[in-house]
């Protein structure tokens, strides 16, 4: 009798805790799978890009990554290549070659947005078109705005932390995901 309480109290104990959970593992997979990105890039940059007069990491300096956007990414040291003052956006889209929906995608920015124009951001849940390849059947995408923020935007180079082998020309990283060496 013990024995079949302790198993009835098993099964139960694990449908609560699967009722628990806000989403799916697929659903939580997909919200930070990066795999598909472009971690290296020719560091060709989008039309009417301004470079910062004044960065708080001036290029080639180094700097600790902060934040994650990908496996090894979080805590790598960073050399800084490139910054610029944009508006950065984190957006959610539909890749074109038919890939589940990506939220939360940070960045693009200004200058990689069909329907940016000028120094104003566009507003949380406008629809745009993404003219960016940072992941596969992004370019061309329609996305919706999360957020938007004024700010410098880097590019980076650095290697994983993994041990993944070096990337270069890393698009984008902002001044609050990184922090002194």
């Amino acid at each position: 009798m013990q024995k079949r309480l302790l198993i009835l109290l098993s099964i139960v104990t694990l449908i609560l805790l699967g009722a628990c959970s806000n989403s799916s593992p697929e659903e939580d997979k997909q919200e930070m799978d990066h795999s598909t990105m472009n971690h290296s890039s020719s560091g060709n940059l989008p039309d009417g890009i301004k470079e910062s007069e004044n960065p708080a990491f001036p290029v080639g300096s180094e700097a600790i990554l902060k934040e994650g956007h990908m496996d090894g990414m979080k805590g790598a040291t960073a050399t800084i290549v490139g910054a610029y003052e944009t508006i950065a956006y984190s957006i959610t889209y539909t890749p074109t070659d038919g890939g589940d929906p990506v939220e939360d995608h940070k960045w693009v920015i200004q200058e990689e947005v069909e329907e940016a124009t000028g120094d104003e951001a566009l507003e949380p849940g406008t629809k745009v078109t993404v003219n960016a390849d940072h992941m596969d059947g992004m370019n061309g995408a329609l996305a919706e705005i999360d957020s938007a923020e004024k700010t410098t935007v880097y590019m980076i180079d650095y290697t994983p932390t993994n041990g993944g082998d070096k990337v270069t020309n890393h698009k984008w990283v902002t001044d609050d995901e990184l922090s002194e060496k």
